[in-house]
């Protein structure tokens, strides 16, 4: 018989020890496994406002994930900023409090198996707290530093959290890379770098071996990589992200549908091939998962594909409480 580990647990190895070793599974996008579970995500805090007011489906979210074979769960706070709760009148002691919370779910759900789920803490960037879509832009107008100051304050809070790593995602430019590197400087956990990017460039149109380059050397960052774009980008952002920054690579795009900002809706039909995963490690990934719209089936067939853990193996101990 096999016995869970406590739900606030975290796991015995650090998260860069793991990837030395072995391709590492990530979750799917969990605004898609919200919206199927009938939660309403039509407000600008998207899936933070039920860090508020619905945690429990947030963490029933997570453990969907951990059913599936996910070995890293990323938390709920992409879109959650001190300046996005305070205008729902949420002051920053509260907020602090539903940063340290978003990680606390996703520790509880990896909590009720035996295997190991590292917890990664979401730092979205700046357009996400704007919330119309121009964190697929970049370029905001505002300086690296003014960037800088924007993120720390969050990041301390997330880093007070206990989470097992940040996950610096969805950047759209070089500027903004720079000011989240600088602002983790001094937070004591290690970090992953991703961006999203279109063909062969980040959002802001900059080349991907600029982008990359900002990681090599930086002992801090565990894996750099792409996130939230169309499958057929990462695959040479993979390549080239290995060869720049000579560190593990981090991949999970989205479904290959495309958002629509104005519409707020998604469009275009799914490209995401479980398949391609194998390329992806053979090219140096060692993070791998998916973004929006990607769900729980799909990270199911990444996790025989990957030759990790699988869905049975994460049923042993049930879901966390």
């Amino acid at each position: 018989m096999h016995t869970a580990r406590s739900a606030q647990d975290p796991p015995a190895r650090a998260l860069d020890q793991a990837l030395a070793e072995r391709t590492l599974l990530l979750d799917g996008g969990l605004s898609n496994q919200l919206e199927a579970q009938g939660c309403d995500l039509s407000d600008a805090l998207w899936s933070a406002r039920l860090l508020v007011d619905g945690p429990g489906q947030i963490e029933a979210a997570h453990a969907a994930y951990v059913r599936a074979g996910a070995q890293v769960l990323i938390t709920a706070g992409y879109q959650a900023t001190f300046e996005g709760f305070e205008r729902r009148g949420i002051g920053r002691a509260r907020a602090a409090e539903l940063f340290a919370r978003s990680v606390r779910l996703a520790r509880r759900a990896a909590g009720g198996v035996e295997r190991e789920v590292w917890i990664a803490a979401s730092v979205g960037p700046y357009g996400a707290m704007l919330a119309d879509g121009s964190e697929y832009r970049g370029r905001y107008g505002l300086s690296v530093r003014e960037l800088e100051r924007f993120h720390r304050p969050r990041i301390e809070a997330l880093a007070a959290a206990g989470p097992d790593a940040l996950a610096l995602e969805t950047v759209p430019d070089i500027d903004e890379a720079e000011a989240l590197l600088r602002a983790v400087e001094g937070c004591g956990l290690p970090v992953w770098l991703s961006y999203s990017v279109a063909g062969d460039r980040t959002r802001a149109g900059q080349p991907l071996e600029t982008a990359f380059a900002l990681a090599s050397g930086n002992d801090r960052v565990l894996a750099v990589g792409v996130n939230c774009c169309d499958p057929a980008d990462a695959d040479r952002a993979v390549r080239v992200a290995a060869e720049v920054a000579g560190k593990p690579v981090v991949v999970y795009p989205n479904s290959g549908e495309r958002w629509d900002a104005g519409g707020r809706g998604w469009i275009g039909d799914s490209t995401f091939d479980p398949g391609r995963a194998r390329a992806w490690q053979d090219a140096g990934a060692r993070l791998v998962g998916g973004c929006c719209r990607v769900g729980p089936d799909t990270v199911a067939e990444l996790a025989g594909l990957l030759g990790g853990t699988t869905a049975d193996e994460g049923k042993r101990g049930g879901e966390g409480g």
